[in-house]
């Protein structure tokens, strides 16, 4: 058995330096521009909109965590700051008090409303309009099957969006 690392080929290291850079740069756009014109850093945004999206705007603190891919520690500091403002509640879940539930208020849910355009037009700006009609295809080919590998249990996409089987 050979202990000789596979190498990328010239075709690959072209493909993953171009996958790192859109890791990198695209979330950097969108987290400058979203809280240039909203207020909202893009975490905040996405914690607050799968809220929007639960059944009755409440998520347990523990599976808001794995939606958005974040340490309870930091979901924790996160909600504080949203809970701050009037956006998110957070109480003890009413059938197991050991479990922490946080809800989106009425007020949270207008900022995500006025936010969601917001969003919808840097994601258009910064990838979707970038490409042919069939190459959305093929990023949705793609991506699903880089999540598969990555994210077997299936967390994400967030329920409630198209993507989600």
């Amino acid at each position: 058995m050979s202990t000789e690392p596979r190498w990328l080929s010239a075709a690959e290291t072209d493909a993953w330096i171009a996958l790192v850079g859109v890791l990198i740069k695209v979330p950097a756009a969108l987290e400058g521009e979203l809280r240039r014109r909203t207020g909202l850093a893009h975490f905040e945004y996405l914690a607050m909109s799968a809220l929007s999206e639960a059944a009755e705007r409440t998520l347990p603190m523990s599976e808001l965590a794995t939606l958005s891919n974040a340490s309870l520690s930091r979901l924790s500091h996160v909600i504080a700051k949203l809970e701050g403002n009037g956006w998110v509640t957070r109480a003890a879940c009413p059938g197991n008090g050991r479990v922490t539930n946080a809800t989106l208020t009425d007020a949270g849910f207008d900022l995500v409303v006025r936010t969601a355009p917001v969003h919808l037009e840097l994601a258009r700006r910064y990838v979707l309009d970038t490409l042919a009609p069939e190459q959305v295809g093929q990023l949705t080919a793609i991506a699903q099957q880089i999540l598969a590998t990555v994210d077997p249990e299936s967390h994400y996409p967030p329920r409630g969006t198209a993507a989600r089987k």
